[in-house]
């Protein structure tokens, strides 16, 4: 989430310079390329007064090939004091954010571990969440409370890591946490056990699920725990908490009930929640918030709209939609990151469509077709990075675009194809997806051939023509002239609306004024009148 607010905030070419050396993604490396990530153990101790960080990460890999050399991305911020492989002390260098191990031998094919033992002072968030880093703070009371933002630099912020949104730890995380024993760690996955140390705590925390390396971190902060117990959508037990300050314990129980209605209602479009086996968790947080895995960070400062009467927070509803778009269902590149942000602001729209209607729904997009730039495409090309990548209309031309396929399609196919895409196993957790497996898969849930839409949507700035000719005896020829699909149009005369199949050979209309094309705004167009 942490550029939604990008065209109210102006940076300052520093911090715009900077933020391009923390990207993540891009080609991957070669000596990383045959490198498959199972599982980390993040081992820290935090210390709040130096504000550093000291401890270990072992990566656990399995390697498709031999080879003399392996390669982990880590910000030269820290300082790596030694590197074993396999439980053997090796060579390394740390440089230009890379860390490159010389094995004294070739390293065969097959499972490896990886222990880097580093420490020093992590780079701190500028602007968090839209500028990545450590942001060390106190809250209102006094407590130290500190966060971490990372999508778009990625895991390689505090602790080595293969950092390339195609390749996930498959087996999970174990993040061992020690903090003064006053404060609380919020962490991905289930809390296994607290060990008090006399003036330290230690929390062990570990995803088995999938997770990407930005979802990989914690939170530190004078927590109180709220917990319910939750019925998900298909019948199973689990468990909903609230990391929140103890100064505002006293809201936690109503966000609780906000929090539960946009549960049911993401449930009702995607399917059960991703991680019941694990919990359903946010945390409160000095920053605005983040799609962190089980564990969604949220810094709205319980700031309600309504909704249907009742309170909603917009900024809960995004970023637990990425339970489902962007933790389930995981693009492969940054290239097709308007998976992730497209299809979770299109969910945003459909909590007001589930709650006040068709009529409210489409003023949303009727509004937002209006914020959408154009400048470039969506889906540019591959290899690129999350910074490139990270472009406005990931959002509003994205969501836009499944409020198009939804009106392409219809009702009863869309929804049902929605969840199952959400759903199935091909595109989901382990599996992850490109803009291709989307279209492949809605195309043949719609029974034609929706590519021509995904291109002129996603892979071009163009907008749909419609070519309206005037003829004799008040008749109008209605053609489309950039795409070689059929597609419903509405065309309303004075005789009302009407749906009809319009092709790039047309249709004619008969009418006494000149007909409004798409009067509610389903197209991205240009009307061309003739």
């Amino acid at each position: 989430m942490k550029k939604l607010l990008l065209l109210s905030i102006l940076l300052s070419l520093v911090v715009a310079a900077h933020a391009q050396t923390l990207t993540s993604g891009g080609k991957l490396k070669p000596e990383q390329a045959i490198m498959d990530i199972r599982h980390y153990t993040i081992a820290l101790n935090v210390d709040f007064n130096q504000r550093s960080i000291e401890g270990y990460t072992t990566i656990y890999v399995i390697m498709a090939k031999p080879t003399n050399i392996l390669l982990f991305d880590l910000l030269d911020s820290l300082d790596v004091h030694s590197v074993f492989v396999n439980g053997k002390k090796q060579n390394f260098d740390h440089k230009n954010n890379l860390i490159t191990i010389h094995l004294d031998k070739e390293l065969s094919a097959g499972k490896a571990s990886v222990k880097v033992l580093y420490g020093g002072k992590p780079h701190v968030a500028r602007r968090p969440p839209w500028d990545d880093g450590f942001t060390w703070t106190k809250d209102s009371i006094g407590h130290q409370w500190m966060a971490i933002t990372a999508e778009g630099a990625g895991g390689k912020l505090y602790f080595p890591c293969k950092d390339h949104p195609s390749d996930e730890p498959n087996e999970g995380v174990d993040m061992i946490i020690t903090v003064p024993k006053d404060l609380v760690v919020a962490g991905p996955g289930l809390l296994q056990k607290v060990t008090k140390n006399g003036s330290t705590a230690t929390y062990h925390w570990k995803t088995n699920y999938t997770i990407n390396n930005y979802s990989i971190l914690f939170n530190v902060g004078d927590y109180k725990v709220f917990s319910r117990r939750y019925t998900t959508v298909d019948g199973r037990k689990t468990t909903v908490q609230f990391y929140v300050l103890n100064e505002h314990a006293d809201k936690a129980e109503h966000f609780l009930d906000v929090f539960i209605k946009t549960i049911h209602e993401q449930e009702k479009y995607f399917g059960e929640y991703p991680f019941a086996k694990e919990k359903i968790g946010m945390v409160e947080t000095p920053h605005l918030g983040m799609e962190h895995q089980t564990m969604v960070a949220y810094g709205n400062k319980f700031r309600y709209t309504k909704i249907g009467g009742e309170d909603y927070d917009w900024l809960m509803h995004h970023e637990f939609g990425h339970e489902w778009w962007g933790n389930k269902v995981t693009a492969k590149d940054w290239a097709d990151y308007w998976i992730h942000e497209g299809i979770c602001s299109f969910g945003d729209a459909l909590y007001t469509r589930e709650f006040e209607g068709e009529a409210a729904y489409n003023k949303i997009f009727q509004h937002s077709i209006f914020s959408i730039q154009n400048k470039i495409p969506v889906v540019q090309h591959p290899d690129m990075d999350e910074d490139a990548a990270y472009i406005d209309d990931i959002y509003s031309k994205g969501a836009f675009f499944m409020h198009t396929l939804r009106y392409v399609m219809g009702d009863s196919l869309f929804f049902p194809a929605l969840k199952k895409f959400a759903t199935s196993p091909q595109y989901t957790y382990d599996n992850l997806v490109s803009t291709d497996d989307v279209e492949q898969f809605f195309s043949k849930e719609a029974g034609r051939d929706l590519k021509p839409l995904f291109d002129l949507y996603l892979r071009t700035t163009d907008k749909l023509e419609v070519h309206i000719k005037q003829m004799p005896n008040n008749k109008y020829l209605v053609q489309l002239q950039n795409i070689n699909i059929p597609l419903p149009v509405d065309i309303a005369t004075e005789a009302g609306t009407k749906r009809v199949m319009v092709d790039s050979k047309g249709i004619q209309i008969v009418s006494k004024t000149m007909p409004v094309i798409d009067p509610e705004v389903f197209y991205i167009k240009k009307v061309i009148i003739e």
